[in-house]
């Protein structure tokens, strides 16, 4: 459920009480998720890496050396990297198609400040860091999800207020 930030205004209008704003950042998408981070080292095949998305149906693997993010590997470089040049996934390594440098967040970035890295940097993953640590992953799919579920609120918030049924 999206944060919910209330803001009075001005006291001469008492029908018109509150505004509601919505405001979120990763860290509540990320307490939303079921707390999963799934990784895989650059020495394993891309054959491994494609199994793994599929079994967890995910798009895009964490890659870790030594407890050190080295970047993502997802079904887009797979496509892009492998699929499309002719090469096999079951003699290619993770380190040859992992998507580098990575872009990543912190737990405090908002939901539109990551949409704009998304955009801006054409990616659909972003680890999220917290002092260097890797706590958790969004997609685009997470924050599209966001949003809806923060629309939904606010409309059900303005209908209340313009049928009479809004405390306040």
């Amino acid at each position: 459920m999206p944060h919910i930030v209330i803001f009075n205004t001005n006291p001469a209008f008492t029908q018109i009480e509150r505004i509601i704003m919505m405001a979120g950042t990763i860290d509540e998408i990320l307490h939303q998720k079921r707390g999963e981070l799934y990784t895989i080292s650059p020495d394993a095949t891309v054959f491994d890496a494609i199994e793994l998305m599929a079994d967890k149906n995910i798009g895009a693997l964490i890659v870790m050396s030594d407890n050190r993010l080295v970047g993502v590997v997802s079904e887009r470089d797979y496509t892009r990297k492998v699929a499309l040049k002719g090469k096999s996934s079951r003699d290619t390594r993770v380190r040859e198609i992992v998507s580098t440098p990575v872009i990543s967040a912190s737990p405090t970035h908002t939901i539109e400040q990551c949409m704009r890295l998304m955009t801006e940097n054409r990616v659909r993953h972003l680890p999220v860091l917290e002092r260097d640590e890797v706590v958790g992953i969004v997609s685009i799919g997470d924050l599209v999800n966001w949003i809806i579920s923060a629309q939904s609120v606010t409309i059900t918030q303005l209908e209340s207020y313009i049928s009479g049924q809004y405390p306040g």
